[in-house]
């Protein structure tokens, strides 16, 4: 019943901003988290951020610290990606995923629901 649907991506020069949204509809259950994962060609996909449903506690990977930030808005019941700083290797397809309770979330496996992602290139 949960449905994703993330916007936001474009092109975008190295050092500048982007800000993607993952709204959510369907969502009955409470906890859990919520997160973006990212897969650029010829790669894997792999853990950018995710956030408690509560909003309390936010993870980053160590590639993306200090320059994006994961939020959320419960009155839209969407989840926010801030992209400061782009660099060319942050190019990929980036993924929103719902997790309905807290297990691993670096773990694209522990999540239970997918959007269709949408396309961020940077440009250098």
């Amino acid at each position: 019943q949960v449905q994703l649907v993330e916007s936001g991506g474009g092109l975008v020069q190295a050092g500048g901003s982007l800000r993607l949204s993952c709204a959510a509809s369907g969502r009955t259950f409470s906890g859990g988290a919520i997160g973006w994962f990212r897969q650029a060609p010829g790669k894997e996909r792999e853990f950018v951020a995710a956030i408690t449903w509560s909003g309390v506690i936010t993870y980053y990977a160590d590639s993306v610290k200090g320059r994006f930030t994961i939020s959320r808005d419960r009155t839209k019941n969407t989840m926010y990606l801030q992209m400061n700083s782009l660099k060319p290797e942050d190019t990929a397809i980036y993924y929103c995923a719902d997790q309905s309770r807290v297990r691993t979330v670096v773990a694209e496996n522990d999540y239970d629901y997918w959007g269709q992602g949408t396309q961020v290139t940077v440009s250098s």
